[in-house]
C-alpha cells in the first residue's frame, strides 16, 4: 500500500492499469483486508495514479502506509467463476497471474 488518507470521504484508491488487470470497476464494492495487522474493511474502488493503492477515510486509522493488503471482489453467478488473482510488484505495478 502506498498511502493511506484521513481527509477524503471514504474509498480505495487503485492503480486504475491494476484495476484493468483485475477485472475491477470504478465504485466497485470490494472486502480490503490488511495483512500487516489483521484489519478488514468493505469499501469501493475509485481510479488511482500510477502505483496507487490508498485506503481513503475512516479507513486510513486501520491501515497504514507500507502495509499489506489483499484486495477482494466478488460477482454473483449461477456458472462456477475461475478467481482471477493479481500479484504485484514492490511498486504496486502488475507482476503475474496466479
Amino acid at each position: 500500500m502506498t498511502e493511506a488518507n484521513l481527509d477524503y470521504v471514504g474509498s480505495i484508491s487503485i492503480d486504475e492499469k491494476l484495476m484493468q488487470k483485475a477485472g475491477l470497476e470504478e465504485n466497485e464494492k470490494v472486502l480490503v483486508a490488511n495483512i500487516s495487522n489483521g484489519e478488514r474493511i468493505e469499501t469501493y474502488v475509485i481510479k488511482g495514479k500510477k502505483g496507487e493503492i490508498c485506503l481513503n477515510g475512516a479507513a486510513a486509522k486501520k491501515f497504514m502506509e507500507n502495509d499489506l493488503v489483499i484486495i477482494m471482489a466478488f460477482e454473483y453467478s449461477d456458472k462456477p467463476v475461475k478467481p482471477k488473482i493479481v500479484l504485484v510488484d514492490e511498486n504496486n505495478g502488475f507482476k503475474e497471474f496466479l
